[in-house]
Formats: structure tokens, sequence, C-alpha cells
């Protein structure tokens, strides 16, 4: 009997065995992950995603007002809880950010996660931001710092003329300004969102990339202004404006596709959800390469 037991218990072993391998034999692989870029928001305390790249494409990945099948799966993809992806700033890696959970479930959070990020240099707070990749960077210097007052100066005088051409005055401001070597060849270029308050309910603002020229003068290398009207401002209060709403602002520079000049990426905070830029450089210009947004919930 203990042989016939025996004899069963093998042959039952071997057919699972033999099943299990069959299965694995036709059961598809998962899809494999795509490289990844997300923004650091909120003080360095959350991630939205940007960008994926696919075969060396700029891709849109899944954003909060697809599906909710779409954005689960992402979120158990890419939000796994302890997960760190190297947080880059100044074109280099500065730390790390560790995910403690997806916000699947929340009302306008939904394909976000909450992070505790662990950084060097300056601290992510307000209008300093940062980007989080799974894509392999080589930069290891931070390259991002304070404009100098020359800097500052000269820039600004390039800024007031842009406005002149517009016919508009008044009190300069600045929400960021920042230098930034995309190249690390030692001459950094400035990346600024500046506004006017050029009536009780407009604002004029304006974005821009500058870089030196060949006689080594701060030149605009890629500008976008636009008047702001109370009207069309979603919460109809033009205060929105001057808290940062609707202005275009540096997230960081990622060298993304390895040819040595990192592009630009930039974000947008609305009262729905976040619009992100890339921006790559072209001779002495830069060009808009990727807009993609991130849909949080109806205002």
């Amino acid at each position: 009997m203990k042989i016939k037991i025996a004899a069963f218990l093998a042959i039952v072993l071997g057919s699972t065995l033999g099943i299990a391998a069959q299965r694995n034999r036709t059961q598809p692989k998962p899809a494999a992950e795509a490289p990844i870029v997300f923004a650091v928001l909120n003080d360095g305390t959350r991630l939205e995603p940007i960008v994926q790249l696919e075969k060396g494409r700029l891709v849109a990945p899944v954003e909060g007002g697809q599906e909710s099948s779409l954005i689960a799966t992402f979120n158990k993809q890419y939000y796994k809880p302890g997960r760190q992806y190297p947080v880059v700033f100044g074109g280099a890696t500065v730390g790390t950010a560790a995910v403690r959970g997806s916000n699947e479930g929340a009302d306008c959070a939904k394909n976000t996660a909450n992070i505790t990020s662990k950084t060097t240099g300056p601290p992510l707070k307000g209008f300093v931001m940062a980007l989080a990749t799974s894509i392999p960077v080589a930069n290891t210097v931070n390259s991002r710092v304070k404009p100098t007052a020359e800097q500052k100066a000269e820039v600004e005088a390039l800024v007031k003329s842009e406005y002149s051409k517009n016919n508009i005055t008044g009190l300069l401001r600045f929400h960021n300004l920042t230098a930034i070597d995309v190249d690390n060849d030692g001459s950094a270029e400035l990346v600024g969102s500046y506004w006017i308050a050029n009536a009780k309910t407009q604002r004029a603002v304006l974005f821009f990339i500058a870089q030196k020229n060949a006689a080594g003068k701060y030149a605009f290398g890629f500008t976008d202004y636009r008047v702001i009207k109370e009207s069309e401002v979603m919460s109809k209060e033009i205060a929105a404006v001057d808290r940062g709403i609707y202005h275009e602002m540096l997230l960081d520079v990622l060298d993304y596709d390895s040819d040595g000049v990192g592009e630009i990426f930039t974000h947008v905070s609305s009262f729905e959800g976040s619009g992100f830029m890339i921006y790559k450089r072209s001779g002495a210009k830069w060009t808009k390469v990727f807009e993609g947004s991130n849909y949080h919930c109806a205002y």
C-alpha cells in the first residue's frame, strides 16, 4: 500500500509540475517598464509623472484623467512603497525620492505619489523644484545656482525690453530666476519666470530661457509672453496669478538622450492639475519638444 501511495503522489506531483511548466511557457511576460521622468513637487513630498521614453521617443504616461484601471496599473508599477528614484537637481543626481504610497484613491491626486526626499544642496521648497527619474544620470556635479548680480542685471535688461515691445510698463517681479549650466561648458544658461501687474485685473507674464551669444552677452533662446485677465482665471481672482498659478517655472535639467546637452523641464500649476513642458536646444534657440499634463480634479 505504501508503494502504491508513493507512486500516486509521484504521478500527481509530476502532473502538477508539468502543468506549472506549461503555464510558465504559455503565460505572456509582463511588459517591460519604460524609463520615466517625474516632477518632484510640494516641497519635495510628491511625485507626478511627466514623460516616458520608448525607443528614444518622448511618450506621455498615464495621467489622472484616464480610466481608473490604467491609473491602478501605473500606480502598482511605479509607485510601489519603498521604491527609490534618484533626484536630479542641477542636471546631477543629488539624492533619492522614496515612495511612501500612491494616491490612487484620492479625490484630487489620483496619479501622484507621496515621497520622502533626501537631497544635498538647497532644500526643495516653494518654486525650487526638481526631477526624479529611472533614466541613468551621468552628471555628478550640480550646476544649478542663484544668478550673480551681474547676470540678473543683464537678463533683466532683456526682460524690460521684451515688455517694452508689448507696451507694458510697471513694477518688474519674478517668481524664479535660475542659473544652470546645461552642457557643463562653464557658461550658465538663465531660466526665468517674470510678471508685471499691468492693470488691476491683468498680469503680463514672461517665461524665458537665455544663453550667451557669440559676443559673450545674454540673449533669449526662447520666450513665452502672455497677458492673463482676471476673467480667464478659474477662481476669478487675479491674485492667484501673483501666487504662481499659470506661471511656467523651471523644474530642472536632464540629458535624457545622452547627447551632452541637458533638456529643460518646466511645470505650470493650474486649478485642475499640472502642465509639463520639455525644451531642447538647437543652436542658439530652444524648441519645445514635449507638452503634457496630469489631471487632478475639477475645480
